[in-house]
């Protein structure tokens, strides 16, 4: 599994509104993700996906927190990847540190796309759909 994450270089506008939401405590990381998949690792270039909720139209039924999404304004300066010398153990087999420069762009909004679940990918705990057994 590889663990990404990017963040914003030194000196980017904006270090004032990022902030951890936990403690508050500032910070440069702009997004985490985690890659279980053989993909390769992010580019320079390539703009993290920004996430967007549109308040008028949000449904908690429906959407996550996220109503839409659209390239976003930080795009990838330089790249470093970080593999474990004894893997063995290890909970990343690497790790990727994205370096970002704000960029804006004026991308479109998507829609974010339905939710689907892969009932097949469930442990069976997690089944809701099964009936339990009738009363004798």
């Amino acid at each position: 599994m590889k663990y990404i994450i990017f963040r914003a270089d030194e000196y980017q506008l904006g270090a004032d509104e990022r902030m951890l939401q936990h403690t508050q405590a500032m910070t440069n990381i702009l997004a985490e993700h985690y890659s279980g998949s053989g993909c390769d690792i992010p580019e320079t270039g390539y703009r993290p996906t920004e996430y967007v909720q549109v308040e008028s139209i949000h449904n908690p039924n429906k959407h996550g927190q996220s109503t839409h999404y659209r390239d976003g304004d930080w795009v990838v300066d330089r790249v470093q990847e970080y593999i474990p010398d004894l893997p063995i153990g290890a909970e990343f087999g690497s790790i990727v540190i994205c370096y970002c420069k704000y960029a804006p762009i004026d991308s479109q909004l998507k829609p974010m796309p339905d939710r689907q679940i892969d009932r097949s990918s469930l442990p069976e705990s997690r089944m809701h759909d099964r009936q339990p057994p009738l009363p004798k």
